[in-house]
């Protein structure tokens, strides 16, 4: 019994510096990102805004002439 109870108290103390341990490494690979400059950012930014205002006229301009046309066939 009292083996399994040091086994236990052995597995924490290993589950707290494997998380301290990946903690410090998420740390290292954080600063090694080169991240976008301002530039960059703000044209992605503008680019998928636009992308996106294309992308909801397109769906609700198709929803709205499917509408009308299924209105239309079954109104006959």
């Amino acid at each position: 019994m009292a083996i399994k109870e040091n086994v236990n108290i052995n597995t924490k103390t290993s589950e707290k510096r494997g998380l301290s341990k990946f903690f410090r490494e998420l740390k290292a690979e954080v600063k090694r990102i080169t991240w976008p400059s301002k530039d960059d950012t703000k044209k992605a930014l503008i680019a998928v805004g636009v992308v996106v205002l294309i992308y909801i006229i397109l769906v609700g301009g198709l929803d709205y002439i499917f509408t009308n046309l299924f209105k239309l066939i079954f109104k006959l």
